[in-house]
């Protein structure tokens, strides 16, 4: 696995319809990286491992 570059991962919960999708990558010492799939040179936002941890929770508490 490599600690230069991201690998990028689709969502286990998108959809194979072309939907709302996101990229993660969390290869990177320290960070998680997120993307949208349709708009990859759109921008990428940041989380600290502990915060994405706590998000992804949540996320899950609410499904």
């Amino acid at each position: 696995m490599s600690t230069t570059e991201p690998t990028w991962r689709k969502s286990s919960r998108s959809g194979s319809n072309g939907g709302a999708c996101v990229e993660v990558a969390d290869n990177l010492p320290g960070r998680v990286l997120v993307r949208d799939t349709k708009d990859r040179d759109g921008g990428t936002l940041t989380f600290g491992p502990a915060a994405w941890q706590a998000f992804v929770s949540l996320a899950k508490s609410h499904h």
